[in-house]
């Protein structure tokens, strides 16, 4: 288990990736197109959500009220999942296609659990928080029709992590789980109760105090619903 990529990216819009017209509507600007960078870079919790941006010093976060913060310091993507979908669409999705800062590879990434946690390299230590849920910005990045369905549906999404002990990453960095929680919710656990099967709700507030405050929120909402029907 090791990381193949470390990618950051900095504000784009239509108007600065030549040969790409028409990629954004209206010239969206976003700090998704994250790409490979050589050496180390430092990760570090970025602070609170709303006005912090991403752990990994030099990459820049444009939407923070829904990107960026503690909870969501860093994005981790698979890359046996970058070459599914690579099939799927065919064509070339290197590392960073998706706007993640880990390209990882021999990880189930979709699989790790709330609150698990990594070490990668010597200090960097990281815990799986949430999954990601595909925006707007995500479907005009890819210009795949009907891609937040298609992202949805395959309910692999890949992780967002939290920083629990700072350090650097840099591509080749192996990652070694130290702590795995005994509960049921994985990432894509967490993702289909969220987005197909919302009726898992309840059960993701297993993963106790690793759980993503919004994710908290959203399960507890949801089991008060429950309960307001059922009274």
């Amino acid at each position: 288990m090791r990381i193949l990529s470390v990618n950051i990216g900095s504000a784009t819009t239509v108007d600065d990736r030549p040969g790409h017209p028409g990629e954004f509507t209206g010239g969206l600007a976003t700090g998704i197109d994250k790409r490979p960078v050589q050496g180390p870079v430092a990760v570090a919790a970025p602070g609170p959500k709303g006005i912090a941006g991403s752990g990994l010093a030099g990459d820049e976060v444009i939407l923070r009220h829904h990107h960026g913060g503690d909870d969501q310091a860093v994005y981790a993507f698979a890359r046996e999942d970058l070459d599914f979908w690579e099939r799927e669409l065919g064509r070339a999705l290197p590392p960073g296609s998706f706007g993640e800062n880990l390209t990882t590879t021999g990880i189930d990434v979709n699989g790790g659990r709330i609150g698990e946690r990594w070490r990668i390299g010597e200090r960097l230590l990281l815990e799986v928080t949430s999954p990601r849920i595909p925006c707007r910005t995500f479907g005009d990045w890819l210009r795949e029709s009907g891609w937040i369905k298609r992202f949805t549906q395959a309910a692999a999404p890949g992780a967002y992590l939290r920083v629990i002990e700072p350090g650097e990453v840099r591509a080749g960095d192996p990652v070694t789980v130290v702590h795995r929680p005994a509960h049921e919710v994985s990432i894509a656990f967490a993702f289909r109760a969220q987005t197909t099967e919302r009726a898992l709700l309840p059960r993701v507030l297993a993963a106790g105090d690793g759980l993503h405050p919004e994710l908290r929120s959203k399960a507890l909402a949801h089991q008060a619903g429950q309960g307001s029907i059922e009274g």
